[in-house]
């Protein structure tokens, strides 16, 4: 039976994409302008409003409605399907799923990717790696279940000023981080937003970056991995990839390298950059 791959457009999955795969929009709101992301928004787009504009913008979660829908279409063409969507710990999107997937018992299968932006990309690219090996969909939901854990992303950003609009730091705080030039590490545990220190400049939040990579053992470069940035331009990823070149040397030509959308952009402004990927566990 073939498989239908479903995401949301929080995994930052953008065209050209395998055409086993479907990515549905989430709704950001600016002010009183709603537009689906990816559809009628793209992700400059979205940098350019952000930029201009002084209050943060919103985003819906996908409704049972929209899921059922999809899950309708692909069932009746025959298809099962996997479903990998937004952390649970940060959207009602999973719970949405859920609740369309029931009214297809047997042929619908909803994974809560556990992540957000690349580190749910990087698990949709794995479902798809795994339909391509021949895997039913119960069995690739399964094993995404369990591969999920080790995933993980990581990230540096480049301003405290969005953190602040959001309320998860002081105005104090967030103007004393860029007298200092304070850049935040972040990453995504157990499905939340949490932080992992704080550097002062670029240079040692990348050599940061680049430590909680090795701490883990390493990139699993047999498993999809990604570095996504945010903003209007790659310049501060280039200036990463070329402090960390001796994590990919050897191991790739090229890096798969994308945007990061308004999911997290929202919350961490332009200019940060991230990580996602697999970790190597192949020693233990």
């Amino acid at each position: 039976m073939n498989i239908r791959i479903i995401t949301d457009s929080a995994s930052d999955l953008r065209p050209p994409h395998r055409p086993e795969v479907t990515v549905l929009p989430m709704t950001v709101t600016f002010g009183r302008e709603e537009y689906q992301d990816g559809i009628n928004l793209t992700h400059r787009q979205f940098y350019e409003k952000l930029i201009e504009g002084d209050d943060l913008p919103t985003t819906s979660q996908i409704s049972p409605a929209q899921f059922e829908e999809a899950f309708r279409t692909a069932v009746e063409a025959g298809e099962q399907v996997v479903a990998v969507v937004l952390s649970a710990k940060l959207s009602g999107t999973y719970q949405s799923a859920c609740i369309a997937a029931e009214e297809f018992p047997g042929k619908v299968f909803v994974v809560d990717s556990a992540n957000a932006t690349i580190g749910e990309l990087v698990l949709v690219e794995r479902a798809v790696e795994l339909m391509d090996q021949g895997l039913e969909a119960a069995a690739i939901a399964d094993r995404l279940e369990r591969e999920r854990e080790d995933i993980r992303l990581v990230g540096l950003l480049d301003t405290l000023e969005y953190l602040k609009k959001g309320g998860r730091v002081s105005a104090s705080v967030a103007m004393v981080g860029g007298l200092l030039s304070i850049k935040p590490v972040v990453a995504v545990q157990e499905g939340e937003v949490v932080m992992l220190g704080k550097a002062r400049g670029s240079k040692n939040g990348n050599n940061l970056l680049i430590q909680e990579i090795q701490k883990n053992g390493g990139v699993d470069f047999g498993r999809p991995y990604r570095l996504g940035y945010a903003g209007l331009n790659d310049s501060l990823l280039q200036k990463y990839i070329a402090d960390s070149a001796a994590l990919w040397e050897g191991h790739t030509d090229a890096l798969p390298i994308c945007t990061v959308g308004g999911t997290i952009g929202t919350h961490v402004g332009p200019g940060a950059v991230a990580v996602a990927f697999f970790r190597n566990s192949a020693g233990e």
